[in-house]
């Protein structure tokens, strides 16, 4: 369960991303609502996720799950580079992520 509650956490932290780049764009309360409501979300999961996952494992995997999800909402949301470059270190991220999980 712990587990879930961290990939969740880590979908908050793309949604409070998504929300600062929206209210870049427009200072309206559905983009503050975002940011604050992704953060909130994400750093709430992520402390309960830690009671059962370790911290250095669980703030790794939130942080690569945040990054990795953040580049791809930037690259097919907000038309961003998709750059072959980027998706090998995306992937990279990704198998390090996995890693963690099966030594954990």
């Amino acid at each position: 369960m712990a587990w879930v509650l961290l990939v969740l956490a880590g979908l908050g932290e793309v949604i409070g991303v998504a929300g600062i780049n929206r209210l870049n764009q427009s200072r309206d309360f559905a983009s503050f609502a975002m940011l604050i409501g992704g953060f909130v979300l994400s750093l709430g999961l992520l402390s309960v996720a830690m009671k059962s996952i370790s911290m250095g494992t669980a703030y790794a995997v939130w942080t690569g799950m945040g990054t990795v999800g953040s580049t791809l909402v930037g690259m097919f949301i907000y038309g961003e580079s998709k750059d072959k470059r980027r998706l090998l270190f995306i992937a990279i991220i990704l198998a390090a992520s996995v890693g963690l999980k099966l030594t954990a």
